[in-house]
């Protein structure tokens, strides 16, 4: 999966999506290059989810201390 249909999907779906990939690589029953190509696209996956978390847990601060100068 690419780069930009990762960019498409919601955050949800790349969860779903790096859970299912994790899953079948647990199983173990993969040839090592398809291994190899499933664990690059699941480290894609959790550099995206990683970046729009800290990006959510900015979004958040702001309007927290937005808040606060706001009662002060």
């Amino acid at each position: 999966m690419s780069n930009q249909v990762n960019e498409k999907m919601t955050f949800e779906q790349k969860m779903k999506r790096l859970e299912s990939i994790v899953a079948t690589l647990e199983k173990g029953e993969l040839e090592l290059e398809q291994s190899l190509l499933l664990f690059e696209e699941g480290i894609t996956l959790l550099n995206n989810l990683e970046t729009e978390l800290a990006t959510a847990k900015t979004r958040v601060e702001f309007v927290l201390d937005a808040r606060k100068v706001e009662e002060e």
